[in-house]
């Protein structure tokens, strides 16, 4: 070895420790300062009850505050839009809500050039599956009377949905096919505004999901025609599923977190970790349960392919 050649490897060595040197502290210390947490919806909704359960918990495994902020309109773009347009740095997260968020850029007509790829996926936080349910009076006593009233008189029957492509829409579509029927598809901006209809008479069948009517159901306000859940809900033990009625539909809202794409993978891993055990506590089990909602972790590559396995059922269905 020459004098030179020497003295290059020594100076390449000390290149390469103080790049570690500047790296680690940096690694270390994500995150220095407040977290952002997007909510695509208003407030007082399921997802954003969901948030704020969470948030609360993940401050503790990120020993920064997590703040929910909520971005409503354009059926969950302007704040899916926001998180795809922030900086990956890790400090703004948010829900990504399927099927309803696939609408917004599937459907051509709203010429977005976001997509599934504007995202970093790290985890599914609640599987919350999809309902029928009714006023406490509603001559209705099961999904079959509701097939069978639409039979009898096709685009007579209203069911409420909150959007094109959203899980609520997508299962009506799916029992429309199914039974050879017309129902009439009553979109609201929100579930309370649904419930409202709902009570009021306005609609005849309330399309919702298992924990924004469980505390109803368990009032005796409204009754549950059926739970489209493979096994009967631990939050509506009465409730059958509409399998048990003869009709094969399951349908749920998936909420999980994401980041804007091209977020670090060392950032990426910290965040995962910190959900991970954020939702897999014992004290973030039992606050789920109190609001009937359902944690289900799929993270990586398994949330990845989640997702897009639900894109393509979604488009399928659509006709996108």
């Amino acid at each position: 070895m020459t004098p030179f050649t020497a003295r290059l490897r020594l100076v390449s060595a000390a290149a390469a420790l103080f790049a570690v040197a500047v790296t680690a502290p940096a690694l270390a210390q994500y995150p220095e300062r407040n977290i952002t947490l997007i909510v695509p919806y208003g407030a007082g909704g399921g997802t954003d009850v969901t948030a704020r359960m969470l948030a609360q918990d993940l401050e503790a495994a990120l020993g920064k505050p997590v703040t929910v902020e909520n971005r409503a309109g354009g059926g969950g773009w302007v704040g899916w839009g926001a998180l795809a347009r922030a900086n990956p740095d890790g400090y703004t997260i948010g829900y990504l809500n399927v099927p309803s968020m696939y609408g917004g850029y599937l459907d051509r007509q709203h010429n977005r050039s976001e997509s599934l790829a504007s995202f970093t996926p790290l985890m599914n936080h609640v599987l919350d599956y999809n309902v029928w349910a009714v006023k406490a009076d509603s001559p209705f006593k099961s999904v079959k009377d509701v097939v069978e009233a639409a039979k009898k008189t096709p685009n007579a029957v209203t069911v409420s949905a909150f959007g094109a492509g959203s899980d609520d829409h997508l299962a009506i579509l799916s029992i429309e096919a199914e039974n050879k029927i017309k129902l009439i598809t009553v979109h609201h901006k929100s579930t309370a505004e649904a419930k409202t209809a709902a009570l009021g008479g306005h609609i005849q069948v309330l399309g919702a999901n298992i924990s924004e009517v469980a505390e109803e159901a368990r009032a005796g306000t409204i009754r549950v025609l059926g739970v489209m859940a493979p096994e009967r809900s631990r939050f509506l033990p009465n409730a059958p599923t509409f399998k048990e009625q003869g009709f094969d539909q399951t349908w749920s809202v998936s909420r999980g977190i994401a980041a804007p794409a091209n977020l670090p993978k060392d950032v990426e891993a910290k965040l995962t970790a910190a959900l991970e055990k954020t939702l897999s506590s014992k004290a973030h089990q039992d606050k789920a349960s109190n609001l009937s909602l359902e944690p289900r972790v799929i993270k990586g590559d398994d949330y990845k392919k989640f997702l897009k396995d639900n894109e393509v059922s979604t488009k399928t269905l659509m006709g996108w």
